[in-house]
């Protein structure tokens, strides 16, 4: 990236306004290995602990991991709205503060293009028991000719151009390699559409959570694109709540076991 990101700038827009993972994602999950139940589960780059506390509701002991405090603390807030448990702790996924070998899952959402990678996917592996599962998740909204989404990047573009995170397909087939280099097998990829419902005011609220304007740009410059954004939905954009098309997608590993099966 060639612009500074701190999403702590933004924890109270990220945490009130952007779209967790949907709860499909878990029943899928489920279905490849990830039952979160009684198993000890680790979540990086938690930021407000959507997937963390999804896992902790599920019966999960869970440990969120991410380098902004503020946001966790967002997250525990959250959590202790609905009556999750989750340990929080400050730090990256390439330095991954937890032992060797004491985890049975590990979740990484809409995080790992922020990541090292190939080092990330080795301290995935340390943590990791044998036989433990890895899950890459993303939910990213998608830009279509004419859409909101797609007026949307243009502006940011305008206001940030370093900014360069536009045009999406949703789809992020280089983690796969992260996680073979790392000694993952039975790699597996699945994602499905849905549609997220955003009022004009949350729909704000959400871009300006978005690492291309308030996690990157000056108070002054984020007042300036939040209400050029406000002329824009208004004047183009009608529909209120909005639907915005995403894509979730994810690609699953497994640790080999003891034998090297």
């Amino acid at each position: 990236m060639s612009f500074k990101v701190d999403f702590g700038k933004t924890a109270g827009d990220y945490a009130r306004h952007r779209a967790g993972f949907p709860p499909a994602l878990l029943e899928r999950l489920k279905a490849h290995g990830l039952d979160p139940v009684n198993r000890d589960v680790l979540d990086l780059g938690t930021g407000t602990g959507t997937l963390a506390r999804q896992a902790a509701l599920a019966g999960g002991r869970v440990t969120g991991v991410d380098p902004s405090e503020s946001m966790m603390t967002q997250a525990a807030e959250m959590d202790s709205a609905v009556g999750a448990a989750v340990d929080y702790r400050v730090g990256r996924a390439e330095a991954i503060p937890v032992q060797d070998e004491s985890q049975d899952i590990v979740l990484a959402g809409q995080c790992w293009h922020w990541f090292r990678g190939a080092e990330a996917a080795r301290e995935v592996a340390r943590v990791l028991r044998s036989g433990g599962h890895v899950a890459i998740c993303h939910f990213d909204w998608l830009p279509l000719p004419g859409n909101v989404v797609e007026a949307t990047e243009k502006l940011i573009e305008a206001f940030n151009p370093s900014w360069r995170m536009g045009g999406g397909t949703g789809i992020h087939p280089k983690y796969l390699a992260d996680l073979s280099g790392a000694g993952f097998r039975s790699l597996e990829t699945f994602s499905f559409d849905i549609d997220a419902a955003y009022t004009h005011e949350a729909w704000r609220g959400r871009i300006r959570a978005s690492a291309g304007v308030a996690a990157s740009l000056a108070e002054e410059t984020v007042a300036a694109f939040d209400d050029e954004l406000r002329r824009l939905l208004a004047a183009s954009y009608l529909q209120d709540p909005l639907a915005i098309p995403h894509r979730v997608w994810a690609v699953v590993g497994r640790k080999a076991s003891v034998a090297g099966l």
